[in-house]
């Protein structure tokens, strides 16, 4: 049941596209979904309680801002 003898090196195989496509498909459902949950929270506050355009709206750029801050990428401590 030997297959013919291939060039095949398991292990060698260049993996950089793979990685940075891996790397922007998680940032952009990372950043996605904090944008997602600010929408669904201006929207909710908008039409289902007496908070108004401004209160709405403030509420969703603090969720925004916090959510940055909390998602942001860290500086590698070995680095330094």
């Amino acid at each position: 049941m030997a297959g013919a003898s291939s060039d095949y090196q398991r292990g060698g195989m260049d993996i950089a596209e793979q990685t940075s496509t891996y790397h922007l498909v998680m940032g952009m459902t990372k950043w996605g979904s904090l944008v997602i949950a600010a929408g669904i929270l201006f929207f909710t506050l908008l039409f289902c309680t007496h908070t108004g355009f401004l209160g709405s709206a403030a509420s969703a750029f603090v969720m925004l801002v916090i959510g940055v801050l909390v998602l942001r990428e860290k500086k590698d401590a070995a680095a330094h």
